[in-house]
């Protein structure tokens, strides 16, 4: 079976069928995705916002992180769970959509970022975590951060407008 055979067989699933004919229970994932949007978006501009230095200088980063990090990792799990219900009501329509594969690459690239930066610039935040503007490698982790994360949201946003721009 083809990937595009496989995505109009979930299309065509009764669960599929009903979350995208149902205007409230769409809507409702939706309100739900965008709200720990939110959430995350929150807690992740903050910590990398500490990391370039621009917010909450004053506050070691070896002790804001860990108390941000439960709230964005909640916050992500909940926009995955809606996420994925978002793409099973119509998975042929976000498969196809530019956007949306771009908000894909963004995501992992984010993921890799958050990875490589807690696997490598964090484990040494002893030699930085009073410094009212860390060293450049962890300000650049905290500017590739917030860039990423705005254009994850802008794509976001795109995906139900794909129409308009091509």
């Amino acid at each position: 079976m083809s990937l595009l055979g496989l995505l109009e067989w979930l299309a065509s699933t009764p669960g599929s069928v009903a979350l995208r004919e149902s205007h409230y229970v769409f809507l409702g994932v939706l309100t739900v995705h965008v709200l720990t949007l939110f959430v995350f978006a929150g807690m992740a501009a903050v910590i990398d916002l500490r990391l370039l230095g621009l917010m909450l200088s004053r506050v070691p980063a070896s002790q804001l992180i860990p108390r941000l990090v439960p709230w964005a990792a909640g916050g992500i799990a909940v926009m995955i769970a809606s996420g994925s219900l978002l793409f099973y009501a119509a998975p042929v329509e976000r498969a196809a959509s530019v956007f949306f594969r771009l908000k894909l690459v963004l995501l992992l690239s984010a993921a890799a970022n958050v990875v490589i930066f807690h696997r490598t610039l964090f484990r040494q935040v002893a030699n930085w975590d009073r410094d009212a503007a860390p060293p450049a490698p962890v300000r650049i982790a905290g500017g590739i951060g917030l860039a990423i994360w705005a254009a994850i949201i802008v794509a976001g946003r795109m995906i139900p407008y794909e129409r308009y721009w091509f």
